[in-house]
């Protein structure tokens, strides 16, 4: 079976974007429908702050491509707030919250983890046996959901829907083979951040998928990457999908083909998370020309389409 990749950019509402990725000219109520027709891939980052709703869900999926896919950032009411202690309720409500409305356009749920949390083996283990990887699991546990979320549909969720998840840390007590041993037991990815030295780096295989965030090459959220930096990314994400790892990965275990059957092919998520000086989208479209991958896309970045480009 061929592996996918998906890249793309973490969020699309910014401020500073408009008038330069965004043209001027572009409503901003088509800015979501613009972003997914330069870019292949959309982190939806507003969950990760607040529950989003059904309708909300089901409107960005009608704004996309057929084939285009979300990622999406779990509450950080579990991560930040909670801390994963206390956490059946509010997991019900997010999957009760209505993501399950982007139907096939539903990709890998990333649980982004604070800098002060460190690794508790045993508190991490139970998160990692909670997290649903089937929708008929999923709907079970969204029955627990709070009164306030149980309105209409809010269990459509297919039972044959199959979840991804993945793991973003950002402590140092993580780097135990312990931890990347757990991830792989239950199938969960382990975040490659690049984050300007900043955070860890782990180039860990720990699922059928690989999950990348790019936070900046040299400055934290702001710096670009340049042609080098690309190129090497394209080199890795290329290495991925076949199931290869990089000869100088970086590693705290063995290398491990947990390709599922699947000959060692993994689909590969790249988000450019460098927005602050608007780099992120057009280095997301320059990653996606190097790798072939941008023939499908129908608007230039920073040109206002012409005629029913939606």
């Amino acid at each position: 079976m061929s592996s996918k990749v998906h890249i793309g950019i973490s969020g699309w509402r910014y401020a500073p974007w408009r008038g330069d990725f965004y043209p001027r000219g572009l409503a901003r109520k088509d800015e979501l429908a613009f972003a997914s027709r330069a870019v292949g891939s959309i982190e939806i980052n507003g969950s990760f702050y607040a529950l989003q709703t059904p309708e909300r869900y089901a409107g960005w999926a009608a704004q996309v491509p057929e084939a285009f896919v979300f990622s999406v950032k779990a509450p950080r009411f579990i991560t930040h707030v909670r801390r994963l202690r206390d956490i059946h309720e509010p997991l019900a409500n997010f999957f009760a919250s209505g993501l399950f409305q982007l139907g096939r356009k539903l990709g890998p749920i990333l649980w982004q983890f604070p800098p002060s949390f460190k690794f508790d083996p045993a508190l991490f283990e139970e998160f990692l046996a909670r997290l649903p990887h089937q929708g008929r699991i999923a709907r079970q546990l969204a029955r627990d959901c709070s009164e306030r979320l149980r309105r209409e549909g809010y269990l459509d969720i297919p039972a044959d829907a199959a979840l991804r998840h993945c793991v973003e840390i950002r402590n140092a007590s993580f780097l135990e083979p312990a931890f990347v041993q757990m991830l792989r037991r239950h199938n969960v990815a382990l975040v490659v951040a690049d984050t300007a030295g900043k955070w860890p780096w782990i180039e860990e295989l720990c699922a059928d998928f690989v999950y990348l965030r790019l936070h900046g090459d040299h400055q934290l959220y702001s710096s670009g990457y340049s042609d080098q930096a690309l190129e090497r990314w394209g080199q890795r994400i290329e290495l991925w999908r076949r199931g290869r790892q990089p000869a100088d990965a970086r590693r705290i275990c063995e290398f491990q083909d947990l390709g599922r059957g699947r000959g060692g092919a993994r689909d590969v998520y790249c988000y450019f998370d460098n927005d602050i000086k608007v780099r992120a989208p057009y280095d997301a479209r320059q990653l996606l020309e190097r790798l072939g991958l941008a023939d499908t896309l129908t608007v230039e970045p920073g040109h206002l389409p012409e005629g029913d480009w939606q």
